[in-house]
């Protein structure tokens, strides 16, 4: 008997909600937008502005569902914005990085500061109208606009007010119109005449409170879902939502519903190294990373760990800290794995042997007490309290205690001398034996996901992807602006067809898919085959791989679907959902192990290393592709820069943007 089934029948625990399974609802729309975070709400808005009727659904509320739910510090990628000195043009390299698409990166930079203009006009904050931080080295006196990390070349926008970007969209969505569905899990893609690899023509979805089930039509559909999280580990218990950067109910949906569907994925075994659970909270330990950037450094002592810039010039002030370097466009933190031409100022580059030495004393802490007054307030205040899972655990909990920034220091982690010696943030231990093993986690920066054309179009007819559904690409500008440009598309698409018919019989299959978790009494319960699943991905598909381990890790998966999860048990419609999220899983770590034992290589950018196949394969030349064909899997290549038409990428935007 497991915990939850005993508290049911030990107390008078009741559920809340009217249950209603299998009651059918029908709904019709021109476009259905399957995910309702950032890149969904935008999606959502631009196709409502061209006219379209528009479905949203969400298995969270849609008002802070989503990565970018609990909000947003700053901004990339603003490169129209007035302060910018270099264009999208500008930015784009060559050849290029076919694993970070230059089609969609071109995109994002065409559109993020036209998504920042939006929130704007729907009530966000994007400048310092207050006057807060007038005379600071990153405001632009003019504009009034913020920017981080980069004082010189001006890009990275920050928000004051990015804690509130999820209502003021749902605001918006809702003063347009815009049917919104909170708490109802999409389950599965409906295509013409129910075949797989037809074109897309809806949705089906079941309710997490009351279990009622849903039909949606439409004539075009857009997915928004995000990237698969939670896969080699689920430990939520040591730190909670903590465990991940990104909303930890992202299980793969996206991802799922178009691979049943006979879309094409790639990229799907792109992992990193993480500590997941085992993390400390993100941004509440000292650092001088990311939000944290550039907080000062000093060690037991109170002794001040210089900065360097990628030259190994000793910087002595803290503008220099955030200043590219002569003749850089842009610069990237992560130290020397960044190449030269983006690299950023960091610590100094010997500090692990510094500190093996004894020179510097562990522990360190971040000391804002002698940073400028401006860029205090801007990294404790404007930076914490605005970034996601920032404004309550961190500011308010610390300040509640006593921390004040003018006079205290936060410790950091304290860590072997050769994991702080890493330009990495200290909060995300991924050093072996601390972060574990063979925890990994689908890679947070440009992971596997959907095969998109130009018109964000996945290789389905009426299906678009956008945010960080599309394979190669993330973050949160980029959601955003993705999202306002599939919206367009999927909206004009929608005008030029006829709405079809669902199939029955599709449906019907799926209903009895979804509710056998109901109608059984007794069985697994979800969170039990959750963890049976991680264990199987650390052994049998973790930091290194072969293809005999692997075999054995699929049929072990193969094995949990016949036995275990055929005989889970869902207690609720809330049961139902995480069950449905546990099937999701199953079916992208199958989908993982598949593509790594396609891929017979080792992957440095994919960050698999083959032990069979130890050589490098990054420049084969094309990608792997996968897809369902009458339930069979098929794997096929395709050439990097296939997205590549005749002219340059700007021409290829105006061409496809549907302004």
């Amino acid at each position: 008997m497991d915990f939850r089934r005993f508290l049911m029948e030990k107390t008078q625990f009741k559920w809340p909600y009217p249950v209603n399974y299998e009651k059918e609802n029908r709904e019709e729309c021109d476009v259905l937008v399957v995910g309702g975070g950032l890149a969904g709400a935008f999606a959502a808005i631009n196709a409502a502005k061209k006219g379209a009727r528009v479905i949203v659904t969400d298995k969270g509320a849609i008002v802070r569902s989503g990565c970018a739910g609990t909000g947003i510090d700053h901004w990339g990628n603003a490169f129209t914005s007035p302060c910018s000195t270099n264009t999208p043009d500008d930015m784009l390299t060559s050849p290029g990085d076919p694993y970070s698409p230059e089609f969609a990166r071109y995109i994002g930079m065409k559109e993020s500061y036209e998504a920042a203009l939006e929130l704007e006009s729907y009530g966000m904050a994007i400048r310092d109208e207050k006057d807060e931080f007038k005379g600071a080295p990153f405001r632009d006196e003019e504009t009034k606009l913020m920017f981080a990390y980069d004082y010189k070349n001006k890009h990275t926008l920050r928000l004051p007010g990015g804690e509130q970007m999820k209502p003021v969209l749902y605001k918006e969505m809702k003063r347009l119109g815009i049917k919104m569905f909170d708490r109802v899990m999409t389950t599965s893609l409906l295509t013409e005449d129910g075949k797989q690899g037809g074109r897309v023509i809806g949705a089906t979805g079941v309710n997490t409170r009351t279990g009622e089930f849903y039909v949606f039509s439409a004539k075009s559909t857009i997915l928004s879902t995000g990237k698969p999280l939670r896969l080699w580990d689920f430990a939520t218990e040591l730190v909670g939502s903590n465990a991940h950067h990104d909303d930890p109910n992202s299980a793969g949906d996206g991802d799922v519903m178009a691979w049943r569907a006979g879309a094409k994925l790639m990229m799907m075994d792109r992992t990193h190294s993480t500590s997941a659970g085992r993390r400390y909270p993100a941004y509440m330990t000292g650092n001088m990373d990311n939000t944290w950037r550039p907080a000062s450094i000093v060690d037991a002592t109170g002794k001040e760990i210089p900065w360097e810039d990628r030259d190994g010039n000793i910087l002595t002030s803290v503008e220099e800290r955030n200043k590219v370097g002569e003749g850089q466009k842009m610069m990237s933190a992560g130290g020397s794995k960044v190449p030269y031409a983006m690299r950023a100022p960091t610590l100094i580059h010997d500090l692990q042997q510094r500190i093996e030495s004894g020179e510097y004393k562990m522990p360190f802490y971040a000391d804002m007490t002698n940073l400028p007054d401006e860029e205090r307030r801007a990294v404790f205040g404007l930076m914490l309290g605005n970034e996601g899972k920032t404004k309550v655990p961190v500011v308010e909990t610390l300040r509640n205690s006593g921390f004040d920034p003018e006079k205290d220091m936060l410790q950091a982690n304290v860590l072997p001398p050769e994991y702080m010696g890493k330009d990495e943030p200290w909060w995300d231990v991924k050093y072996p034996g601390i972060g574990g093993p063979n925890i990994r986690d689908t890679s947070f920066i440009g992971g596997g996901g959907l095969v998109v054309d130009w018109s964000l179009k996945t290789s389905l007819d009426g299906l678009y992807a956008a945010g960080n559904q599309i394979a190669g690409f993330s973050g949160a500008s980029n959601a955003a602006a993705t999202g306002r440009y599939a919206g367009r598309n999927a909206a004009v698409a929608a005008g030029k067809v006829e709405q079809l018919p669902v199939s029955e019989e599709q449906i019907a299959e799926e209903k009895k898919r979804v509710y056998a978790f109901v109608q059984r009494q007794e069985g697994y319960g979800w969170k039990e085959i959750q963890f049976g699943l991680c264990r199987i991905m650390q052994d049998y598909c973790g930091d290194y791989r072969s293809g005999e381990v692997m075999e054995m890790g699929l049929w072990w998966l193969n094995s949990i679907r016949e036995n275990e999860l055929a005989n889970a048990v869902a207690a609720n419609p809330h049961d139902l959902g995480k069950i449905l999220d546990v099937d999701n899983r199953l079916t992208v770590d199958q989908i993982v192990i598949t593509q790594s034992l396609s891929r017979k290589a080792s992957s440095p950018r994919m960050g698999t290393v083959r032990l069979d196949y130890p050589e490098n394969g990054d420049n084969c030349g094309y990608y792997q592709t996968l897809r369902q064909e009458n339930g069979e899997t098929v794997v096929e290549e395709l050439p990097f820069y296939y997205w590549r038409e005749e002219g340059s990428c700007r021409e290829a935007y105006e061409k496809h943007c549907c302004l």
